[in-house]
């Protein structure tokens, strides 16, 4: 039997969010920084270990970041360190297409791709957190303020606007 307040799995939910994705475009994004540094005669062990560090702790505080955010506004919604891993984890997807987009057809393309893998990044990022973030006192029962519930669509906003800027701050010296 389904019950609404313990986590369901991936395969019983298909909205579940699960760190497959997120996990292997990490180490594809690694993987494509480290033939878009090669191929510029840049390439060497070391940038690889500082790039996949970077992305890594960058990753950490986004979700640290998150984390304190919600705790801020008083959300008390059933997202998990996990589910924000995993929700902060699909940018590299879109990171890995617009740098194989440079490498491939220049800077142009790099901006037009990343530009549009930002706009839907974004938009599931809004979707998603604002499925999470808001359902939770609709589920309560609970009347909560409209400042309160702008309060929680402002963090979502939020959430989601960090998506690009950290795609563009892990992405734009890769391509030249």
């Amino acid at each position: 039997m389904y019950q609404q307040d313990t986590p369901v799995a991936p395969r019983f939910d298909i909205n579940a969010p699960d760190l497959y994705i997120p996990a292997m475009a990490f180490i594809t994004y690694i993987l494509v920084a480290g033939l878009a540094l090669g191929t510029q005669n840049r390439f060497s062990p070391e940038i690889l270990g500082m790039q996949a560090s970077s992305a890594l702790v960058w990753l950490i505080i986004e979700v640290l970041a998150i984390l304190f955010a919600l705790y801020l506004v008083t959300v008390n919604a059933d997202l998990t360190t996990i589910d924000l891993i995993a929700f902060s984890g699909y940018k590299y997807v879109g990171m890995i297409f617009g740098v194989l987009s440079g490498l491939l057809f220049g800077k142009i393309a790099y901006y037009l791709a990343l530009g549009w893998c930002c706009i839907a990044v974004f938009i599931f990022t809004i979707k998603t957190l604002r499925l999470k973030i808001l359902s939770e006192a609709a589920a309560a029962g609970a009347t909560i303020s409209a400042a309160r519930n702008q309060l929680r669509m402002y963090l979502t906003m939020a959430i989601a606007a960090a998506q690009p800027i950290v795609m563009y701050w892990l992405t734009y010296h890769l391509v030249r």
